[in-house]
């Protein structure tokens, strides 16, 4: 335990943390004036440090996140086969040399072509037999496994998904004062044709979609020294500050219309501005020497007018960019490559996060470019076109219409005059502020410069609509806009106007105040400013900005001054003096009933001088003065002006200006009556209106009210705790507070304006109770009052306070069945089992241990007084106050208050946390720091928010996600009380609200999914490994907790100590009273998972909770040490019993099936074995607090194979496994050994299952695919990606760590900033698309997801190594044995890593050398398995595991040597497995495996114990086999392009085993593999057709069962081929050899399989007929074994695949047979020979030739092939000996008449095909093609070896016959096709109509070239000379006959089916038909007198000529 750390005192530690500001003092009001209350309390609020509470020990075990950043630096890289490129990847297609080939003779291909010895072996393994004794070697190898393995397995996970990390309380951001996107603006030049007079420039920013103003006005200058000097006459001095020439704007609410406005000025001349402008419009200065003296007198004149009217101004010109477009066009070409775009994108995101306005419907219209102000590239702006100022139109409302004209046509639309001219700009992002900053008050900002640089300033931001971010420094503004002099009938001569502006604190001229910001150039603060000139405009419009700073004390004096003065431009002659004439003044008193005047005013002016006092009223309002005061235009309001206030003091809202009001005058130093506005409040009626103040608080305006909810907030809390005294009576607010705060949190809540965090918390609210709120100050009054004052002691008013409220509502709350454990004075109903649980964990466990650090819940009567003692008993605590009024409250308060608990709850904590800060700890035990009171109000409301989560559960279901958010916080406040309170009592809390939530009539799943969310936040508790392991008390600790080998093996343990052990795997009822929280966690995770699916939510749920649990273990620094690990692991075994239990749910993807039930340990599956039920199994289903899991072990166990549960997804059951591999890897191993031990075999069955699955689950997939590993969860927007990640980066939440340094994005990450979320910075950076992803990542990826399948696959081996060591030898070791070599064998076929091969080999090493017996007697098929998986390693590319493989494969030859009677049989086992790698695998690489053969026969020689005995021999010969298998692979690999030719190799090489059945039978399931790759189905189901006949003629020659067939002569019926199997002879084999025929095929059951699978092939070829004959074969078999299931299975492909022949009739699509013939020596022994090919249904003669044309010019070159594109006979003499020639010919296949009897259907005319016939059209003369009467016709007709379909797709011709047609007898065969053709078109029985017409037109029609007719006329007009000839004419004559017969049948059929406009057509054929006829008739009546003479013999020889034989030719006499 003591590893663990103490159980520190207090875990809460509440800080102060310094306001980070933003400039290097406070601002603050100058000092000297007394502030009033409430801008002192502003002030105290803006500059007092943030109060803090944070855990002291929250860094335990997460600051291992930290550390995972670099994790993938520390990995080691495993090494993966498949990640290992072999060297020369691309062999180049070699040309076929055949020579092996031609050896038909006896030769077979395995003689050995290579020698083995003249290759080096690969280095052998040391100690390969050297070990004394197992024991020996399995402790050394356990050894060698625990060497460098990776610690923390989560560290390799990706962490779970987010959406259930309910864990995580954001920590709010750090309040500070709003700031927009921020651009740095700076002005380099304005130029202008002529430089003649200084220019100021002014800038400001307008938002024209809003038709704003944005930012207020930035000035500065470019001015020389030269025109500096003009008016040095006016600029007593200069200021650092006004030099600045860069602002920095900020642009809240980006919009596509935000225009930079440039305002130039120029000093008052005379003229207009068009006379001034004119210099500048026509002059050029690079024209100088004309211009010269122009330009000198122009500067002399600039000059006397700069020093006469310097401090004037006038109007000149103006100009404007779009600064959005600037940055979209800026962002647009940024390169995003770059570092800093992250950066940039970062801070926006942030910026939008904060951005209180939720995005709302103004966001969403804005293009995304605008947003991201922030990421632009810094760009330069000239502006060409600057306009000439209008002096009529100044004001912004014509700017702004301007700017909407430019907007559309790019100019304004009234032809404006422009200006030659330039101005040039730098436009750059702000991320950091720059150096040298000065903030919109003039403080400089950090960083400071150390250098005089040139200031920087910070603009002021005026945002286009409100911003929600509370005031956060004092700032006191005024800015002034003068607008407009509406003179109309003023007929003085004042033309030239300017306004002198003042702000004044008296009336005499002294009491103007330096407040006034000045310009650029010039100081910083000035008395007095005057507005430009409008030469000769009576009625000017100004655009003037004024902006002052307010002062903080501002009285009833304070006023703004306002002079009118006419300016005289020319100096008159007898004038000397001032150029001004002053003609009027007016004024605005800034407070009006004690509130700031802001707004539009119209003022009338004065025309004399002011009388005293005049700024006390309004000017309108001016009292009558005598004299009476002189008006222009009779008093009417003529000057206009707009006056508007940025200020953090004045809330410029009445409701808020009220309440505070009244405030301060409760805090005393009032005057009574008091005013507020308009009326006046005596002292009795302060209580009542105060009430009403704070009433209606929440109905003040959303945006006043967020700017000062702080100190809003803060007064309310004052309320709340303050006892009031009014008019000497004590006046309780407190009631009334604390419903106005619920009301502002429900209204807050329900704005859509401002944003809430994933927890539904309102932001502002959160960073209120985070940073903000501290406990009020007590009452000022009483801090120094002693016991004698007037007041009552706060204790004693505590009580009268309605005590009786709380105790009724307690009784309500009673009878609403919720019972109040805690408090002893309410009777409770009889305890029931569960609560004698918790008594047990509550009371028990403190007294039997009186050293326990856990406190006890002690009776109330223990102690009487807990609070004499410890603290002044007469001041009311802000908790119990607050406890209190939630508690008493009722109605909507109350729905509001339970609503948004977390609120209430937040401030629980908060304030009891500075409440136990300040308690004297030392004296004040944890239970007596609270109250009883308080303890029962905290119980009450748990019980109530508990119930509340209920019922809106019950009654709304759309408000699902309410209740849950109310359920995370109360999770949350227990959390927090665990660190505050006595723990005993915040578990009976716990268990409450356990009881609580089982109510019957709410749904499963939304229960279990409440009550998981709140135990994972519990769970999440820093001392949450303290709080579980404390409990298990020595009495019901496990004996020993590491039991030790030795003592283990000293018998077997008695039964009650097999009995615990098995019982500490399984959820007990004493485990969950040991360890309550984990009891509770997994009682909820057997719950989910038993449960029926909704879609696997919960389950997800459930195991996300387990998974974060046991990560944050895993990375907790505490637990690397290994009792540690095993002793946190010992609290979660039952998970794996419970995880055993779920195997059958867990859905893997990826898993493989043969991970099936392991059938050799008997019936495990049937009930009766099932074990008497457990114990603690039966108490925990009894008892268990939750009475959810209605979970009966037996039924469970039964509905494994019955009841279908829901599958989990794959990244959940991920996830599950790894939780069950790290208990397994942590918990102890001398337990797990004696569980194993004790476990019943159907249960450790489903272990080796599960471990099956895992080795599937955490398969490494290489680089290609590392991305799908978990990345399901996160297919999510990058969006809500983004903004997640920000929420869950700043709150490190309940288990985060508290920052160090409190304030913006720049902590760096060396403070252990909780990197746990920062996905991008840990190893699973989740993208999804792949194009995201750099190769750098891709690696890292790869990198760690290789560790975690070599880690999870080492904890599995670790854990069979320990099965297998803790089984007794004496009892059931084989089928343990055999199940665990079945994992092994599963995981070696998965992709591995070296490591984790070696080790594995090691494994099986051991268990050779422990049980090799057991494993060649009764496993011999897993023998088999092991070999081929060995020698699969054998000729793996990868050293290590070659030699670790080839280790492996020669202790296998050795230990079977050793036991005489298996080593033949791994003989055969080894060869077959070659022999099937070498046929299957495509990849396979011979020379890798030729040196394992080497290295295996140096292992044979060097074995000193064996070299007396026969093995070194035995093995020599094995290895020479193996050589010469591999040898045919070689040529094998020549062929991988050529199918063809491979199969011909393949079944050369299985030939050559004619005399070894086993291999013969591998290679044709090679063949049959490959055959089924390449879609060629016949002929792979042919290939196991003769491996079933070879099996049949080795069954019967050993046993004589009626039903086997007899041998392969059964097989004739599918194919005559099949005969080949028939033994060679008896006396070559005899099947009892040892090791001969052991295969699994050679068995009955084989036999069906093989013919199964045919069957299955065949029907996949669309051989249905072969289907019923393969199956005629099965079903005796089966008949015999009475398998009626299977026979019905059979009958059932047997009907279907009848219906098959049935439906598809005549649409079936057989093979299509070419043939190809090979010339020239290029080929080899294929030479002149020929072949038929066939091909798939419809191939096209084309296609096959390409393929061979393709395959053969890679070979040799496309210049040396050559297609021959005839049929003719080749003739070798004519060919060129250098080329290789391929000729292709379309064959059919061919029948003798006779067969035609026998081959009635389309199947049977393509199938046993062994002749094919082709014709080749031929004349005398030699050409191709002739006239009717010389053309020949030569058929030829090939006999292939053997009958198609074949085991290959080619088959050798092995006789070819031809003969030659005479014209006469082409004529009749074609005239007998016509004929047949018209019969089969007329007699159809849905006959086409196209297709007759079709051969009408060809048979009638008249235009038919070389037609019948001319047939007819060629052959048939005379009788031929040579009698010979004669049968042949009259057989042409009668085909003519029935041709002309089936005509009129066709002509007559059509008639029927025309559609009615085919009448014409049908005449016009008929009448084709009837001319033919009567062509024909004449010849066709002519008949050969001599041939019906009558006959008296038969002539024999002549009756011969009708055979086909007549005119055959043999090859001799044709040549």
């Amino acid at each position: 335990m003591q590893e663990l750390g103490e159980f520190p005192d207090d875990d809460l530690k509440v800080e102060q943390v310094e306001k980070e500001c933003h400039t290097v003092r406070h601002s603050v009001p100058e000092n000297g004036s007394e502030l009033d209350p409430h801008v002192r309390d502003c002030v105290t609020s803006y500059i007092q440090p943030w109060l803090v509470v944070s855990r002291r020990c929250q860094g335990d075990g997460w600051g291992a996140y930290s550390e995972r950043a670099g994790l993938h630096k520390l990995l080691r890289k495993q090494m993966f086969e498949s990640d290992a490129q072999p060297e020369n990847p691309q062999k180049p297609v070699k040309s076929p040399t055949l020579a092996g080939l031609n050896d038909d003779s006896g030769r077979t291909l395995t003689s050995s072509d290579f020698d083995l010895r003249c290759l080096t072996p690969d280095q052998r393994l040391e100690k390969l037999l050297a070990f004394s004794s197992p024991e020996e070697l399995d402790r050394f190898n356990q050894e060698a496994r625990q060497g460098s393995r990776h610690p923390e397995l989560f560290a390799l996970c990706p962490p779970a998904d987010e959406d259930d990390a309910v864990e995580i309380r954001p920590i709010p951001d750090c309040p500070k004062e709003h700031t927009g996107d921020r651009i740095l603006i700076r002005c380099q030049a304005i130029k202008f044709e002529i430089e003649i007079e200084p220019m100021f420039a002014s800038m400001a920013l307008y938002d024209l979609k809003e038709k704003k103003k944005i930012s207020e006005n930035f000035y500065c200058d470019l001015n020389s020294e030269q025109f500096k000097n003009f008016l040095k006459s006016h600029t007593p001095h200069v200021d650092h500050s006004s030099l600045a020439r860069s602002g920095i704007f900020s642009v809240t609410y980006p919009s596509t219309d935000i225009y930079l406005v440039i305002k130039i000025e120029k000093v008052l001349q005379q003229g207009e501005i068009s006379d001034c402008a004119d210099p500048y419009i026509t002059l050029r200065e690079c024209d100088s020497a004309k211009n010269k003296d122009k330009l000198e007198k122009l500067r002399g004149q600039a000059e006397t007018f700069c020093q006469r009217l310097g401090r004037y101004r006038m109007p000149f010109a103006w100009a404007t960019v779009n600064i959005m477009e600037v940055i979209s066009t800026a962002t647009l070409d940024r390169d995003v490559t770059d570092s800093d775009s992250l950066k940039g994108k970062s801070s926006s995101i942030d910026r939008r996060a904060q951005l209180p306005r939720r995005n709302s419907e103004r966001f969403n219209t804005i293009d995304d470019q605008f947003c991201n102000i922030s990421a632009f590239k810094p760009a330069t702006i000239t502006i060409s076109t600057i306009f000439k100022q209008e002096g009529d139109r100044l004001s912004d409302e014509d700017l702004l219409k301007f700017l909407s004209e430019i907007k559309k046509t790019s100019a304004p639309q009234r032809r404006i005059k422009t200006i030659p001219g330039s101005i040039k700009l730098d436009m750059s992002p702000v991320h950091d502020t720059p150096l040298g900053c000065l903030s919109t008050e003039l403080i400089s900002m950090i960083p400071v410069a150390e250098k005089n640089i040139r200031p920087v300033k910070e603009v002021l931001e005026f945002p286009s609509s409100e911003v929600y971010v509370p005031h956060n420094i004092y700032r006191n503004l005024l800015f002034v806009y003068p607008q407009r002099l509406n003179f109309v009938n003023r007929l003085t001569s004042a033309r030239n106007i300017t306004i002198k502006i003042q702000f004044m604190s008296g009336e005499d001229a002294a009491s103007a105040l330096p407040v006034i910001f000045g310009k650029s150039n010039g100081p910083e603060f000035l008395q007095e400013v005057y507005t430009s000139v409008t030469y000769h405009n009576k009625s000017p419009d100004f655009y003037e900005e004024v902006k002052l700073a307010l002062p903080a004390r501002l009285t009833e004096r304070h006023h703004l001054l306002f002079t009118f003065y006419h300016i005289s431009c020319q100096q008159k002659q007898n004038q000397s003096g001032s150029c001004e004439t002053l003609f009027g003044y007016s004024w605005l008193p800034i407070l009006h009933n004690d509130r700031l005047q802001i707004g539009q005013f119209c003022l009338p002016i004065a025309l004399e001088r002011l009388p005293n006092n005049y700024s006390l009223h309004t000017p309108e309002k001016l009292p009558l003065q005598s004299p009476p005061v002189k008006w222009m235009e009779s008093h009417k309001g003529l000057f206009n002006l707009e006056i508007q206030a940025v200020s953090s003091v004045h809330t410029q809202d009445n409701h808020l200006e009220r309440f505070f009001t009244l405030c301060h005058a409760l805090e005393g130093g009032a005057t009574f009556p008091l005013r507020v506005r308009e009326e006046k409040i005596p002292e009795n009626k302060l209580e009542h209106e105060l009430k009403l103040s704070i009433i209606s608080l929440s109905s003040s305006s959303l945006e006043p009210l967020v700017l000062f909810l702080h100190l809003v907030l803060d007064k309310l809390f004052t309320l709340i705790m303050q006892p009031m005294v009014i008019a000497g009576q004590t006046a309780n607010l407190a009631q009334i507070a604390f419903e106005s705060v619920v009301s502002i949190v429900n209204s807050l809540h329900n704005s859509q304006e401002l944003i809430r965090d994933q927890q539904g918390r309102n932001s502002l609210l959160a960073t209120y109770l985070y940073w903000v709120f501290r406990l009020p100050e007590p009452p000022y009054d009483m801090q120094n009052a002693g016991t004698g004052s007037i007041i009552p002691s706060a204790e004693s008013r505590y009580r009268t306070m309605g005590r009786a409220t709380a105790s009724t509502v307690g009784n309500m709350l009673l009878n609403s069945r919720i019972r109040s454990s805690s408090n002893p004075d309410i009777p409770g109903p009889l305890t029931s089992a569960e609560d004698l649980e918790v008594k047990n964990i509550l009371t028990l466990k403190g007294h039997n241990n009186p050293g326990s650090r856990m406190s006890t819940y002690v009776d109330i009567s223990n102690h009487q007084n807990p609070t004499g003692s410890t603290r002044p008993s007469n001041r009311k605590q802000f908790h119990e106050e607050l406890a209190l009024q939630m508690v008493v409250s009722t109605g909507v308060c109350r729905e509001n208050a339970y609503k948004y608990a977390w609120f209430f709850f937040e401030l629980l904590v908060k304030s009891m946390a500075q409440h136990v800060c300040l308690l004297d700890k030392n004296n004040v035990p944890r239970r007596s720091r609270f109250s009883d009171r308080f303890k029962d109000d905290i119980t009450t409301i748990v019980s109530v928010v508990t119930a509340e989560i209920g019922t809106i559960l019950v009654k709304q279901h759309k408000e699902v996600e309410q209740a849950e958010k109310v359920n995370i916080s109360l999770a949350f406040f227990l959390y927090d009380l665990l660190s505050l309170m006595d723990r005993g009592f915040v578990f009976q809390l716990v268990k409450n609200y356990c009881n609580q939530m089982t109510a019957k009539s709410l749904s499963m799943p939304t229960l279990i999914s409440m009550r998981l969310e709140f135990l994972r936040i519990l769970c999440s508790h820093e001392h949450y490994l303290n709080l579980s392991l404390f409990f298990s008390s020595p009495a019901s600790a496990p004996a020993s907790p590491c039991p030790s080998i030795s003592s283990q093996s000293s018998g077997s343990c008695s039964f009650q100590e097999q009995q615990r052990i098995l019982g500490l795997f399984e959820l007990s009822q004493e485990f969950k009273q040991q360890h309550y929280l984990t009891g509770l966690l997994l009682t909820e995770l057997s719950a989910a998972l038993d449960m029926e699916s909704d879609g696997g939510k919960v389950q997800r749920k459930a195991i996300n909770a387990i998974y974060s649990l046991l990560c944050s273990h895993d990375l907790d620094h505490r637990c690397i040490k290994t009792e540690v690990g095993a002793k946190v692991a010992s609290l979660y075994l039952p998970l794996v019993g419970i995880i055993i239990d779920s195997t059958s749910y867990l859905d893997f993807t990826v898993s493989d099936t043969r991970g099936g039930k392991n059938k050799t340990g008997g019936p495990e599956d049937d009930l009766e074995n099932v074990p008497p039920i457990n114990q603690s199994v039966a108490m925990a289903i009894a008892g268990n607090p939750f009475n959810t899991l209605g979970r009966n072990v037996l039924v469970s166990m039964a509905s494994m194979h019955g009841k279908s549960i829901a599958t989990l997804a794959a990244d959940t059951s991920r996830h599950l496994l790894v939780c069950f591999l790290w208990v397994m890897k942590n918990a102890d191993r001398g337990l797990v050994q004696r569980w194993t031990a004790d476990m019943p075999p159907s249960q450790l069955n489903k272990l080796l299952e599960l471990l099956t699955i895992c080795v599937s689950c955490f398969e490494y997939r290489g680089k290609q695919s590392t991305d799908k590993v978990s990345t399901q969860a996160l297919q999510k927007s990058h969006q809500a990606k983004l903004q997640l990640e920000e929420a869950l980066l700043r709150g490190m939440g309940a288990r985060g760590e508290m920052m160090k340094r409190v304030g913006g994005m720049d902590r760096t990450l060396g403070q252990r900033e909780n990197l746990r979320w920062r996905k991008d910075l840990t190893q699973w950076r989740q993208t999804n698309d792949r194009q995201d992803k750099t190769k750098a990542e891709l690696d890292q990826e790869a990198l760690i997801s290789g560790n975690l399948a070599t880690e999870s696959n080492l904890i599995v081996l670790d854990l069979l190594e320990t099965i297998v060591q803790a089984v007794p030898l004496a009892d059931c070791k084989d089928s343990v044995v055999g199940g665990v070599l079945k994992v092994l064998l599963h995981s070696l076929s998965c992709n591995q890593s070296t490591t984790f091969l070696s080790h594995t080999f090691s494994t099986l090493r051991a268990l050779i050398v422990k049980f090799g017996d057991l494993l060649f007697e009764e496993e011999a098929e897993q023998c088999a398995d092991l070999c081929q998986k060995v020698l699969q390693y054998c000729s793996s590319p990868v050293d290590e595991n070659r030699s670790q493989a080839c280790a492996t494969l020669y202790l296998i030859m050795r230990y079977s040597y050793s036991n005489a009677s298996n080593f033949s049989r791994v003989k055969m086992q080894v060869t077959m497995s070659l022999a099937s790698l070498v046929g299957k695998s495509s990849d396979f690489q011979e020379e890798y495996l030729r040196r394992s053969l080497r290295t295996i026969l140096a292992y044979a020689e060097e074995d000193a114990e064996m070299q007396n005995t026969q093995l070194p021999s035995q093995v020599d010969e094995l290895l020479r086999n193996l050589n010469s298998i591999l040898s045919d692979t070689v040529k094998m690999r020549e062929f991988q392009e050529d199918p063809e030719m491979l199969m011909d190799l393949m079944y050369r090489i299985a030939k050559g085993y004619q005399t070894s059945p086993d291999l013969r039978l591998t290679w044709l399931q090679n063949m049959a593999e490959k055959h089924n790759i390449r879609k060629c189905y016949t002929e792979s189901a042919m290939c196991l057709v003769h491996a079933a006949a070879l099996v049949a003629e080795y069954l019967s020659m050993l046993e004589d069962h009626k039903y086997l067939p007899v041998g392969s002569v059964t097989f004739q019926n599918i194919s005559p081929n099949v005969l080949e199997e028939s033994a060679v002879s008896d006396d070559i084999l005899s099947p009892d050899e040892d090791g001969v025929c052991s295969g699994r095929y050679f068995t009955e059951s084989g036999l069906v399989g093989l013919l199964e699978q045919a069957a299955e092939l065949f029907s996949n070829g669309g051989l249905y007929e072969a289907v019923n004959e393969v199956y005629k074969i099965i079903m005796p078999v089966l008949e015999a074994h009475r398998d009626f299931r299977k026979l019905a299975s059979i009958h059932d492909k047997l009907q279907k695949a009848f219906d098959n022949i049935i439906q598809k009739g005549h649409k079936r699509m057989f093979g299509t047979y070419f043939r190809v013939g090979f010339y020239g020596a290029k080929f080899g022994d294929l030479d002149e020979r020929e072949f038929i090919y066939k091909e798939p249904g419809i191939t096209h003669l084309p296609e096959i030739s390409h393929r061979l044309e393709n395959f053969y010019s890679q070979c040799f070159g496309d210049e040396i092939l050559v297609m021959i594109k005839d049929s003719t006979p080749v003739n070798r003499k004519q060919l060129n000996p250098n080329k290789a020639y391929i000729q292709i010919t379309y064959v059919e296949p061919f029948f003798d008449d006779y067969e035609m009897k026998d081959r009635l259907t389309n199947f049977e005319k393509n199938f046993n095909l062994r002749h094919f016939m082709y014709t080749t059209p031929f004349t005398k003369s030699g050409r191709p093609r002739g006239e009717l009467n010389e053309q020949y016709k030569r058929k030829t007709i090939l006999t292939t070896m053997h009958a198609f379909p074949y085991v290959k797709t080619r088959i050798n011709v092995i006789q070819k016959e031809e003969f030659d047609l005479t014209p006469i007898e082409v004529a009749i065969e074609d005239m007998q096709k016509k004929t047949r053709e018209l019969a089969v078109a007329t007699h159809r029985e849905q006959p086409d109509a196209k297709m007759l017409q079709m051969l009408l037109q060809g048979s009638v029609g008249a235009t038919v070239n070389q037609g019948p007719l001319e047939v007819a006329q060629v052959f048939l007009n005379e009788i031929p000379a040579d009698p010979k000839l004669f049968r042949h004419h009259n057989k042409l004559r009668l085909c003519f006959k029935e041709f002309i017969m089936r005509c009129g049948e066709a002509v007559e059929k059509n008639k029927h089916l025309i559609t009615s406009d085919q009448k014409e057509y049908q005449q016009e054929l008929k009448k084709n038909y009837t001319r033919l006829r009567e062509n024909l008739r004449p010849m066709l009546e002519r008949k050969i007198p001599e041939l019906y003479k009558p006959i008296i013999r038969p002539r024999l020889e002549n009756r011969d000529s009708f055979k086909r034989l007549s005119f055959r030719r043999t090859h001799e006499e044709n040549s």
